[in-house]
Parts: structure tokens; C-alpha cells; sequence
């Protein structure tokens, strides 16, 4: 898949697609990449270099050609939107919608890394150190967690994110984060993360008796959907999830953890399903 986080034009993409085609097929050439879009050579040439831009007609095929859909495929369209109009005010406005369309910059987690989601408070203290900005005092924090824990679990947390690079040691005796955002794939991993998630989903049903109401927010909803509403939902619970992570990137001064818990689930299934 193609890295977004600097593209500002749609043809950038195409560029990117044939670099790649043509380094792993010599032999791959223009000529290929149009019959798949439904264009000429010299069309297709005169698009990637930006000097024409791609027929409504081709973006369907385009998108399939470069692996696009869904929300990628939202950020083609939209910078091409942006490519072609000629008000400034209309192409900054588009530009900034497709940049809202990026996802945060995440990190793979390995078979080796799995031990970051053992233990609940071990996240949890990574993003502890990022509010205490990297002063390390194992027994505070060990006090300031809900539930607490002890002294030494908050050692070895300190430990194994080290290990794992995800924290690193400056000169002043100071913690800082390397790595915020996490992302993962296979059944092994999933299996850890599906334990993690567990432990967050006990935490927050304890939170509904020993934190007030004004310091959190717990709701529920009954839902009667079909299963293209169902679908729709879960893209805009994924949605708000992003939304969320951006927001949080961009806050300059943290002062508490909170735990975030978005759950979409059936109670009563479809028939058949």
C-alpha cells in the first residue's frame, strides 16, 4: 500500500504505482499501466507528469488499480477534486479534507512486542510518561493508576517498554516516546490484543462504580439495524476512532489518561448469521 503523508496530488499515486510495478517487472511500461485505466501511453504520461488529468470515466479503474477503497479511496477522490479546481479557497478546502482522511503514522508491532499488551497499565504508563514528560518515579505512578498497582509491576513496565524501543533514555535521566500508535496483524497477535481489550472492557465496567458520573462517560444504545446500516455504523465508529487519535496528537499539554472503549456488538444476531 502506498504512504499518504506526503501526497498533495492524486497523479503522485500513479507515479508511486509504476515506480513499483516497474522495479519488480523491467519489462512494465506505460503501455501496460493504460490498458488496465482504459488510456493511451501518451495520455497515461501526460497524467502522471501532471500535465493532464485523469477522465472522470477512469477513476473506478484507477482505484482498483492502486488498491483503493473505502477511506483511501475517499482521499483519492478528493485530491483529485483538489487537482482540478481552479478557486484557491475550494483546493485548500479539499485539501484539508483529504488530509483529515490520512491515518495517524502507525508502527507494527512484533512477535517479540507482544508483551505490551500482557498487562493493562503497561500502555497505560507509556502514556503516563508522556504526561509526567518522561520523569520516572515508579511509586508515584504506581499510585496514580485506577486501579493501582504495585511499585514493582511499574518497574518492569518502564523495563519492557524500553526493551521494546518504544520509550528511550535522554542525558537528563528522562524517558521519551519514541512511538505512540500501534497497529498489528496475524492470529497470534490478534489473540494477545483480543486479552488486552478484555482487561480494558473489566476496567471500564469497575469504572461504573468507582468513578463519578462527572469524571467519565459510559452510555449504551439498542440498536434494530439492517445489515447495511450495521455496516455503515461500524465504518463510522472506525471513523470516530481516527478522528480521535488526530485529536489527541494534537494536544500540547495532557494532564490525565483516559481509556477509550467503543463497543459495536449484537446482542440478538440475524438469523442465519
Amino acid at each position: 500500500m502506498y504512504q499518504w503523508d506526503d501526497v498533495n496530488d492524486y497523479r503522485e499515486l500513479f507515479q508511486r504505482h509504476y515506480d513499483q510495478e516497474k522495479e519488480t517487472m523491467p519489462l512494465y511500461s506505460y503501455r501496460i499501466m493504460g490498458q488496465k485505466l482504459g488510456l493511451d501511453a501518451s495520455q497515461l504520461f501526460r497524467i502522471i507528469h501532471k500535465n493532464e488529468h485523469l477522465p472522470p470515466r477512469c477513476i473506478p479503474l484507477a482505484k482498483e488499480l492502486l488498491g483503493l477503497t473505502g477511506r483511501s479511496g475517499k482521499f483519492f477522490e478528493t485530491l483529485l477534486a483538489a487537482s482540478k479546481t481552479r478557486s484557491q479557497a475550494n483546493r485548500k478546502d479539499l485539501l484539508d479534507k483529504a488530509y483529515a482522511l490520512r491515518d495517524v503514522e502507525r508502527q507494527a508491532i512484533g512477535s517479540h512486542e507482544l508483551q505490551f499488551f500482557s498487562q493493562w497499565w503497561i500502555p497505560v504508563i507509556l502514556s503516563f510518561l508522556e504526561v509526567s514528560e518522561g520523569h520516572v518515579n515508579p511509586e508515584k505512578i504506581a499510585a496514580r493508576l485506577m486501579p493501582s498497582i504495585t511499585k514493582a509491576q511499574a518497574m518492569e513496565a518502564i523495563e519492557i517498554l524500553k526493551s521494546l524501543g518504544f520509550v528511550k533514555k535522554l542525558a537528563s535521566g528522562r524517558l521519551a516516546l519514541c512511538q505512540t500508535h500501534l497497529t498489528y496483524n496475524g492470529p497470534e497477535k490478534a489473540l494477545a490484543v483480543r486479552a488486552f481489550q478484555k482487561q480494558i472492557l473489566a476496567l471500564a465496567s469497575t469504572a461504573l462504580d468507582t468513578i463519578p458520573a462527572e469524571k467519565r462517560d459510559i452510555s449504551t444504545l439498542t440498536l434494530a439495524v439492517d445489515s447495511e446500516c450495521f455496516t455503515e455504523i461500524r465504518e463510522m465508529t472506525r471513523e470516530y476512532r481516527r478522528q480521535v487519535q488526530k485529536r489527541v496528537e494534537e494536544s500540547t499539554n495532557p494532564d490525565r489518561i483516559m481509556q477509550l472503549s467503543i463497543a459495536l456488538f449484537p446482542v440478538v444476531p440475524a438469523e442465519g448469521g
